[in-house]
C-alpha cells in the first residue's frame, strides 16, 4: 500500500517536512524535537483538511434536519422497502444531499491520512527520524519493546487517547437518521473511537502521538465547526 503512487509521493513530502520541523525545533527543545515535529506535522495536515471538516458538518446538519421526514417515511412503509427507499431518496434530493454526503469528505482525505500514518510507523523513505526519543523512548519503539522505561510514556499516551475516545463517543455520536441507525449508534458501534487505544498499544510511539493529536484535533474541530458553520438554508420539502 505504501509503495503505491500517490501515497508514496505524499509520504516523501511529509517526511521532508518532518525533517525540516525537527531541525527547526531541535535548538528550542532538544531531544523531543522529533516528537514535537510529529505533533506539528499532524496539526498542519489537519489544518489543510479543515475544508473537508466543514463539508462534513454541513452534511451532518442537513441530515439532522431531514431526519424526522426519513423516520416518518420509514414508519409509513415498514414492509415495502422499494417505496421506502424511493421516498427517502426523494427527500435527500430535495434537500440537496445524499446518504453518502458525510462520508465523501472522509474518503477524499483518506490517502493523506494513510500516508501520514505510514510515515509514523516507519514506512517512509527516512526511518532515522524514528530513532529520536521522547522522555528516553524512541519514536520507533512499540509498547512491547519499550520495556519498563517506556511504560510511563505509553501509559500516559493510552490514558490520553482513552479520554479523547470518551469525548468523541460522548459529544460526537454516530449519525442516526433512522430508528435502525439510532439503535446501531447506541450499541457496540458507539465504542469505535476506542479502537485508537487498541491500535496505540501495538504501534510505534510516533504513530501513537499521531493518533492522539489527530483524534484530539478532530474532536475539537468538529465541536467548534458545529457552532460556527451555519445550517444550510432549508428547501421546501413536499410531503411524500
Amino acid at each position: 500500500m505504501y509503495s503505491v503512487w500517490p501515497i508514496s509521493v505524499v509520504m516523501s513530502l511529509l517526511t521532508a517536512v518532518l525533517t525540516v520541523l525537527t531541525t527547526v525545533f531541535a535548538p528550542l527543545v532538544g531531544a523531543p524535537a522529533a516528537a514535537l515535529a510529529v505533533v506539528g506535522l499532524t496539526i498542519a495536515v489537519r489544518l489543510l483538511l479543515v475544508p473537508f471538516g466543514v463539508a462534513q458538518v454541513r452534511a451532518e446538519k442537513v441530515r439532522a434536519r431531514i431526519a424526522p421526514r426519513l423516520a416518518e417515511i420509514a414508519a409509513r412503509y415498514p414492509k415495502d422497502p422499494e417505496k421506502r427507499v424511493a421516498a427517502q431518496q426523494k427527500v435527500y434530493v430535495e434537500a440537496g444531499t445524499s446518504p453518502l454526503a458525510g462520508c465523501l469528505p472522509s474518503l477524499a482525505q483518506l490517502p493523506v491520512v494513510i500516508a501520514l500514518y505510514g510515515v509514523f510507523i516507519g514506512q517512509g523513505p527516512d526511518t532515522d527520524l524514528l530513532t529520536h526519543t521522547l522522555a528516553g523512548v524512541a519514536l520507533g519503539a512499540t509498547p512491547a519493546a519499550a520495556g519498563v522505561s517506556g511504560a510511563v510514556v505509553f501509559g500516559l499516551l493510552l490514558v490520553l487517547l482513552a479520554l479523547v475516545a470518551w469525548g468523541t463517543r460522548r459529544f460526537l455520536p454516530l449519525p442516526a437518521t433512522t430508528p435502525e441507525a439510532a439503535r446501531m449508534a447506541e450499541g457496540p458501534l458507539s465504542y469505535l473511537p476506542f479502537l485508537t487505544v487498541v491500535f496505540a498499544a501495538f504501534v510505534p510511539l510516533a504513530a501513537g502521538l499521531y493518533l492522539l493529536t489527530s483524534g484530539a484535533w478532530a474532536l475539537g474541530e468538529r465541536l467548534l465547526l458545529r457552532r460556527l458553520v451555519p445550517e444550510p438554508a432549508p428547501k421546501a420539502l413536499p410531503r411524500t
